[in-house]
């Protein structure tokens, strides 16, 4: 039964929206989306803002080696692990309003209602922001919540490059957030994550809130196809090791991979670079990007050991090298179903209409749930668009999930009763 001295609780959705409009500023394009690149000036910007203002409602802020950021509430029992409520506030090159800031700032805004409300939780609460979600600038993705449990090493993770050859050390340097807090070492007895879902289904049924269960393995390659650069008017076409032609048929290979294994399989290759670039030149080497998920073990292993022999398949055919290098891996997962159950309580006490989902897109919860009972809240976007300036969804969907926020993380967490 829910606390009654709890039970209408309601976050202020005025000052969610105002806050989600007002970060929007930090990176916002004319075309009114966002991009606000990992450890950028912009990235600066909204971190300072975040600072700024959990600072001046008297919460501690903490930030680690890698550059996450923790806004942490006192509880009563400050011994105990706290309830983390973690998102990131990078984005896309082209992004949108919502993705993953709107988790970080519902976060914010759990935290504020509860101090107008007067109420003290029993376990510290801990508003987290992921250095490097996205992997539009650093790859892989996900990077500080990998970190933070291990899976990937400090110092490759500070290591990584991006296209200008500028180190996450340095861009961490330049931007102040290379914190001395090491990674892992602040506990939390779980996490909640709240984000648009990136999909259409729950638009599509009219539902308003995801309890997302389960996320979709995903593998990450960097490709190159090696051929030889010639003539393109003088040489037969008998006689080409046509490096763009080998990837035009590996391109194909990839989607056939992924539709042998659908509804829920998906390839997608997002870059490509052909060199040398030239009208009349055949070309000599395709480097690409290359991604397969699927939420079944069996299905994603099978993706991936397909790919492999069309590689070697193609390889050999055309007369070109192709390496395919993994870069990146993530195993299909399952959330905690005690956090999933939280969730769902909270969404039918609050009478908001909810399925069960898995995840297509990877975040960082997905990381931490290798460490801590997580889960996560799905709200609707439009269209099911996102990674795009479009990205939309309605105050009221935000303030719904933020609603279900607060109340998963006050079971979660526990309220204490003798103020």
């Amino acid at each position: 039964m829910p606390d009654t001295s709890t039970a209408n609780l309601a976050i202020n959705a005025e000052r969610l929206w105002s806050n989600i409009m007002t970060t929007a500023a930090f990176g916002g394009t004319p075309k009114g989306g966002v991009r606000r690149l990992t450890l950028s000036e912009e990235d600066k910007q909204v971190r300072d803002w975040l600072a700024a203002r959990a600072q001046a409602s008297g919460y501690e802020v903490g930030v680690d080696q890698i550059g996450n950021m923790y806004v942490q509430r006192p509880g009563r029992e400050p011994g105990r692990a706290a309830v983390a409520i973690g998102s990131h506030l990078d984005t896309q090159p082209t992004g949108g309003k919502f993705d993953g800031i709107l988790g970080v700032l519902a976060g914010l805004e759990v935290l504020e209602t509860l101090d107008e409300a007067g109420i003290v939780t029993e376990a510290p609460l801990c508003v987290v922001n992921w250095t490097n979600e996205e992997g539009s600038r650093f790859a892989p993705g996900e990077l500080g919540s990998e970190v933070y449990v291990g899976h990937v090493t400090l110092e490759a993770a500070l290591a990584c490059r991006d296209a200008e050859g500028v180190t996450v050390g340095e861009a961490l340097a330049r931007i102040g957030y290379a914190g001395a807090e090491v990674p892992g070492a602040r506990r939390f007895a779980a996490m909640v994550e709240l984000h648009i879902e990136q999909g259409p289904l729950l638009e599509a049924e009219g539902l308003t809130i995801g309890v997302v269960t389960a996320a979709k393995g995903q593998q990450w390659y960097n490709g190159m196809v090696s051929g030889r650069e010639s003539h393109a008017g003088t040489t037969p076409m008998t006689l080409r090791r046509d490096a763009l032609m080998a990837f035009a048929e590996l391109a194909l290979a990839a989607e056939q991979i992924a539709r042998a294994h659908g509804p829920d399989g998906v390839g997608t290759i997002g870059m490509a670079s052909v060199s040398p670039g030239s009208r009349n030149t055949v070309p000599g080497e395709v480097s690409f990007s290359l991604e397969f998920r699927h939420p079944d073990r069996d299905h994603f292993g099978r993706m991936r050991t397909a790919m492999r022999a069309e590689v070697e398949r193609i390889a050999a055919t055309r007369g070109v090298a192709i390496t395919l290098d993994a870069i990146w891996s993530m195993e299909p997962l399952s959330f905690s179903r005690d956090v999933a159950a939280q969730i769902a309580q909270a969404a039918a006490e609050r009478g908001l209409p909810y399925r069960n989902m898995t995840s297509g897109a990877g975040h960082d919860a997905c990381a931490v749930a290798s460490a801590v009972p997580t889960a996560m809240i799905f709200v609707p976007c439009k269209d099911g668009v996102s990674h795009n300036e479009a990205e939309s969804a309605t105050p009221e969907d935000c303030a719904a999930g933020a609603n279900v926020l607060l109340h998963a993380v006050l079971a979660l967490a526990g309220v204490s009763h003798n103020d």
